[in-house]
């Protein structure tokens, strides 16, 4: 069974951390310590475990931009469980938070290969973002709320 939590303990955040360097800079040559960023006090986070293996398998954030937009960045899902409802989990996890907190619009920076995902659950590309690590393209997203 997969279940949504915040990373609260020293171990939590540790592995919260290793998912996202491992999906999200590890592949590129990146160093460890470049997935931590600056305002991480300031964003809400959520980490997806499995409770059979007690792994976590997902891990997301978002920041408050304005008081009604929400940002979503560093979604990593671990490979293995990609395509099996974790990223949805995380998504709907952090837009239930947006809507609790008065946001009425999330916005993203998506990767070229999520695209199709995050279409599939409502957000659409409003203009090309930028190349990350010189091969990577990412597309900015939206999707508005309702209530």
């Amino acid at each position: 069974m997969l279940i949504v939590k915040i990373p609260s303990t020293a171990q939590e955040w540790e592995q919260y951390y290793n998912l996202r360097f491992t999906v999200l800079r590890e592949p590129w040559g990146q160093l460890k310590g470049s997935e931590v960023l600056k305002d991480e006090d300031q964003a809400d986070h959520a980490m997806i475990v499995d409770s059979e293996t007690d792994e976590i398998v997902g891990v997301a954030r978002m920041q408050t931009n304005t008081p009604t937009q929400g940002q979503v960045r560093c979604v990593a899902v671990s490979p293995d469980v990609q395509g099996k409802g974790v990223g949805k989990l995380l998504m709907k996890y952090l837009e239930d938070v947006a809507k609790e907190k008065g946001i009425k619009e999330i916005i993203l920076d998506a990767r070229e290969n999520a695209v199709k995902f995050y279409q599939s659950i409502g957000y659409t590309i409003f203009e090309d973002s930028y190349l990350l690590f010189g091969e990577i393209q990412h597309y900015k997203m939206r999707k508005e709320l309702s209530k």
